[in-house]
């Protein structure tokens, strides 16, 4: 007979933790041995679907989760809609590595509208976390995005100049205001009121109101025809044909299928994608694909439910209808609606659609899921190849003892000796890891005075110092660096024979621990390695060549933009920027009401206590600052 099984005493331990949840919705979280949120998920029961976790164990990479999980916590909650909106809020605070997460969302445009100022502007941007903002998007396709934009701007006279104020310093209007593009609120053509309404109508426009603008264009046209005003019937009509042209481009789905969003999900191990067909008064508005990190392995319906969760938090423009597939839970469905019929101040029905056009719209975002998933799988494969092709050829042209698995890259770059600064970027697997690049200002070199080989050597020996003094720390050190601590198997030097020959002299440490160092010449990409008098010269279309190109180019990118940024810095600074009380907000204002730090600081009390914002006691040590330092005051 065999011997019982014995229970650990972390097995333990977690079974009196499972035992103890109670038996209502919540929230509970997952947390390992350092005390990280490894996965949040929500719950009818917390008992029941936490025990569900140990039984049907899910694994990434081959690692289970449950293997990972040493406390778990939890939140009581009144409902299934408060605790779906709580796991969202705690999904994005813990960003926990067993949830799903949206891998490319942040790089779709949204279309924003700036209501925070007198008269707003229309504008495409990649960020959405400004206050005052209304937010449309996000949008697959840039280039319609942004004739989306045009279109609006000239059907509602929305100004397209930047900056919070309107018009030109002169006060006369532009081009647009002369071709009919623009209302000139900045030569008072056009009132506040009479700009927020044609404002109103944008909004209105993106959030789905195609029929109700066409049709208040038309009617528009009409009545300036019985008028006989023609020249202004005829601008309403270019406007009604813009419109219909802008809607022509989006597809006609059903005119009486309304407004709604289909979403469909398809997912294969710790892959998914998401399709959202947005339809607004029977017109397909936008398609959006997302691709999402499912390292849980959870099924479709679990997928979708974190997904829909995600994807309209924030959002401005929740639909009243969100058309779903059948492996979404009732019960899912009822408390995604109840968080979003709250979100969006009134009632939000989310349903699977079993016929009619509805339907069909759902199976076309179901086939796009399972393609887009497909072309993702091949992609990422014939990636991963390339990589290993890549790293490969690397060895065997280097003569390396193993793949060089993480490359480091180091550059310099000055301007006739100034502001001289140094690069390191981070390959691993031959991929980008931007996590670990860093930046150095080079210390020892005299200002003025160019010295490339004095800088590379500088910069060396910092990197071997640091992986040096990471040696004697622990990862759960606060100063600890991952970057520093690691050792690359391969040192890439921008440069030829005599930047290779200067990083040598203090890489000795590095060498002796197996560390490949080369250097990479522009001139007809010959690659040096130490001790041996003729370069190596790679095929010009072999893969290998190519990754080094890549890193080369990565670290000379990076150290240009770091010197950009200090050469910027020191020809920006000014006289207001010793001045006790003046921030970057009051130098601006100040800028902003004189024009230059000179005016600045010839102005008088009076002219400095009429600038928005400046207290009077800012005001007076500004004046004090300009007699001590013999500015005129």
């Amino acid at each position: 007979m065999a011997a019982p099984k014995q229970t650990s005493e972390r097995e333990q331990r977690l079974r009196e933790q499972r035992l103890a949840l109670p038996d209502g919705p919540g929230v509970y979280l997952f947390k390992n041995a350092d005390d990280q949120v490894i996965y949040v998920g929500k719950a009818i029961s917390l008992r029941k679907r936490v025990s569900s976790h140990f039984s049907a164990p899910v694994t990434r990479r081959g690692v289970r989760m449950i293997d990972s999980i040493e406390a778990i916590d939890f939140i009581l909650l009144s409902s299934d809609a408060e605790a779906l909106l709580t796991e969202q809020t705690l999904i994005t605070r813990h960003e926990p590595r067993f949830n799903i997460q949206l891998r490319d969302d942040k790089s779709y445009p949204y279309i924003a509208i700036s209501t925070d100022e007198e008269f707003p502007r229309l504008y495409l941007t990649r960020e959405r976390r400004r206050r005052g903002r209304v937010y449309f998007g996000p949008y697959s396709n840039p280039r319609r995005a942004r004739s989306t934009v045009e279109v609006l701007e000239k059907v509602f006279q929305i100004r397209s100049c930047r900056g919070p104020e309107p018009g030109r310093r002169t006060g006369s209007p532009c081009l647009d205001f002369h071709i009919d593009r623009c209302g000139a609120p900045c030569a008072g053509h056009v009132g506040v009121d009479e700009y927020r309404a044609a404002v109103d109508g944008v909004i209105s426009f993106l959030s789905g109101n195609f029929r109700e603008i066409e049709e208040k264009l038309e009617s528009r046209m009409n009545a300036a025809a019985e008028a006989q005003e023609y020249e202004l019937a005829a601008a309403e009509r270019n406007r009604l044909r813009s419109v219909r042209s802008l809607l022509e481009t989006q597809g006609i789905v059903n005119g009486a299928a309304g407004s709604f969003d289909a979403i469909a999900v398809a997912a294969d191990g710790s892959d998914a994608n998401a399709q959202v067909f947005q339809v607004r008064d029977g017109i397909l508005a936008d398609r959006q694909s997302f691709y999402l990190s499912n390292p849980g392995e959870m099924e479709i319906g679990d997928v979708a439910a974190q997904f829909i969760a995600q994807y309209y938090s924030g959002r401005p423009g929740v639909p009243s209808q969100i058309i779903v597939q059948q492996q979404l839970a009732e019960g899912e469905r009822g408390a995604l609606a109840e968080m979003l019929s709250e979100r969006r101040k009134t009632s939000v029905e989310i349903r699977a659609a079993e016929r009619g056009p509805k339907r069909k719209i759902l199976e076309l975002a179901e086939r796009n899921a399972a393609l887009a998933l497909d072309h993702e799988r091949l992609r990422s494969e014939q990636t991963r190849l390339r990589r290993v092709e890549a790293l490969d050829q690397l060895q065997q042209s280097l003569q390396l003892d193993g793949l060089p698995m993480r490359i480091e890259c180091f550059d310099i770059s000055n301007l006739m000796g100034t502001h001289t600064v140094a690069s390191m970027v981070v390959f691993e697997s031959a991929a980008p890891k931007k996590a670990d690049y860093r930046r150095f200002t080079i210390r020892s070199l005299e200002e003025g005075v160019p010295d490339d080989f004095a800088a590379m050597r500088e910069v060396l020996e910092r990197r071997i110092n640091a992986w040096e003094s990471q040696a004697e720390l622990s990862p759960h050190d606060p100063a600890y660096n991952q970057s520093f601590a690691t050792l690359p198997n391969l040192i890439v030097i921008d440069g030829g024979k005599g930047q290779l020959s200067a990083g040598l002299e203090v890489l000795d440490r590095f060498r002796d621990r197996g560390v490949a160092v080369v250097s990479l010449a522009k001139r007809i990409e010959e690659v040096f390695l130490p001790e041996s008098p003729a370069p190596v010269m790679l095929p010009a279309d072999s893969a290998g060549l190519h990754l080094l190109q890549r890193v080369r180019d990565e670290a000379h990118r990076f150290a240009i933009a770091h010197h950009r940024s200090r050469r910027d810095g020191a020809m920006t600074a000014s006289a207001l920027d010793s001045v006790p009380g003046v921030g970057p907000a009051r130098k601006k204002a100040l800028i902003r009401q004189f024009g230059s730090p000179e005016a600045v600081m010839a102005a008088s009390r009076e002219e400095l206590e009429k600038v928005p914002g400046l207290p009077t006691k800012v005001a007076n040590d500004l004046l004090h600052h300009m007699r001590r330092t013999g500015s005129p005051e």
